[in-house]
């Protein structure tokens, strides 16, 4: 009895895991600026990225793990120098600087699998790896973009809040109530799905502050995109880590499905920001 059990719990366990390094990882972003100076932000991100790859290497273990996790590491680190350190001075930086390190990535993601040592498994697979670590890291840099994050030093108005419970309830309902699920085989369910949406549309309006027309439409808007974009990518985050890991996989599982997300709807946030 007990045995048939366990399955479910720890699915239970790993979806209280991602909600609770979900929450976190936007209380990081949030409060970085304040907390830490001028840096704050950099060096939030920098936290989330390296939580990432650590992560992703270790729930997806693939082929060429070290490359993977080199490579991931090295793209983080040059995305936020290209997006933090390197923009010309008084100049708006722009995301196609983040071209500058996705390119050279994939590259040098081709020359990893080429330099391993034979018999090489899964080079597919593993090039894939890279591609979509490379991919989530450089989004994150996003968030170091000025107003994509939402005004200086007015967290309790920032569109990563919507995000934040958006994810939270997500994994919270489905540690719940999973059924019916999304797509066979999966430990989302569309319950979920619909109420991560709605906490998005509820902490956008709160947000909003007022009872204006234009103000409820738009953080209804506001709040139904970011809401939908982060429970798809955070159901996506899942179909990756399902299975039934145990300790160390168990817990970078729960990181992935948490900060993967935040990859996702970095350039939601950023379009956003420029309408």
């Amino acid at each position: 009895m007990t045995t048939a059990l366990d399955p479910r719990s720890a699915t239970r366990a790993r979806h209280v895991a991602a909600a609770v390094v979900a929450g976190a990882a936007v209380a990081l972003l949030l409060l970085a600026p304040d907390l830490l100076g001028g840096h704050g932000r950099l060096v939030a991100v920098l936290v989330l990225q390296a939580v990432l790859v650590a992560a992703w290497v270790t729930a997806t273990a693939p082929a060429g793990a070290a490359g993977v996790a080199v490579l991931g590491a090295a793209a983080a680190v040059g995305a936020d120098l290209a997006v933090d350190l390197l923009a010309p001075s008084g100049d708006r930086p722009g995301p196609g600087l983040l071209l500058a390190v996705a390119g050279p990535a994939l590259i040098a993601a081709v020359l990893h699998q080429m330099l391993r040592r034979p018999p090489r498994t899964d080079v597919v697979g593993s090039l894939g790896s890279v591609a979509l670590l490379v991919a989530a890291v450089c989004a994150l840099a996003l968030l170091l973009l000025p107003d994509v994050t939402g005004d200086v030093g007015d967290p309790a108005g920032s569109p990563l809040l919507v995000v934040g419970a958006a994810l939270v309830a997500g994994h919270l309902v489905d540690a719940v109530l999973p059924r019916p699920a999304v797509a066979a085989g999966a430990d989302r369910g569309v319950p979920g799905l619909l109420l991560a949406a709605a906490a998005g549309v509820a902490v956008a309006l709160l947000a909003s502050g007022t009872g204006e027309l234009v103000d409820v439409v738009s953080g209804t808007t506001t709040g139904l995109v970011l809401g939908l974009v982060a429970a798809l990518g955070g159901t996506a985050a899942s179909f990756v880590v399902v299975g039934e890991a145990r300790g160390r996989a168990a817990a970078a599982g729960a990181a992935v499905e948490a900060v993967l997300p935040l990859s996702v709807c970095a350039p939601v946030l950023l379009a956003l920001a420029v309408v």
